[in-house]
């Protein structure tokens, strides 16, 4: 299904019809995997920590696996909602002064630079990358830099995404990283 604003929404409309219990197992899920490892945290520690019954984990999850599951699907859900305002912009140098801008806009929100560093987290642990959430924004910025005459519009988008995972690990992992400078230099090289 390609991605558009009604799908979007309608992403949006799902994940808000989330009970709350259940949406009290994934936090507290994501919290204990991201600070005690996947591996360490077992279903009954989640089950306390989000004060439901060990058994309503296994309702609506199946096992610790399916948990894992939801918790990487969620974030990807939410990676789609937050680059959606990026994804269809229409103005090449806009889209990519709001890609380099994302690295800020987590920064200056503890709520949601929380949850991206544990999603990070997660995926450090478990290995698993999920490149293909990737995929419409790195079809965006293809097309930004086809637009401004790059010559491999391509591999530019694919470098400029390997440089935001790069400055996500060293903002998360790295104290005192200077965040500005880097997307100030970036805001330079693209001539933005």
């Amino acid at each position: 299904m390609p991605v558009t604003k009604d799908v979007l929404l309608l992403q949006v409309i799902t994940h808000n019809r989330m009970t709350d219990k259940k949406e009290k197992i994934l936090i507290a899920a994501l919290k204990l995997f991201a600070n005690e490892g996947y591996n360490a945290t077992s279903t009954s520690k989640i089950a306390k920590e989000a004060g439901v019954s060990e058994g309503l984990i296994f309702r609506h999850f199946g096992n610790k696996e399916g948990l894992r599951d939801a918790i990487l699907l969620d974030g990807e859900e939410k990676a789609r909602i937050f680059f959606a305002d990026i994804i269809f912009e229409t103005d090449p140098q806009e889209l990519i002064r709001k890609f380099l801008n994302l690295s800020r806009k987590v920064a200056e929100d503890q709520e949601v630079s929380d949850f991206w560093k544990l999603q990070y987290k997660l995926k450090w642990e478990l290995e698993v990358y999920g490149e293909h959430k990737m995929e419409p924004l790195e079809h965006a910025l293809s097309v930004a830099f086809s637009k401004m005459g790059y010559p491999e519009p391509a591999l530019e988008a694919r470098l400029l995404l390997i440089n935001l995972d790069g400055i996500a690990t060293r903002y998360f992992l790295q104290k005192n990283f200077d965040l500005d400078a880097v997307i100030s230099f970036m805001h330079t090289k693209y001539k933005l």
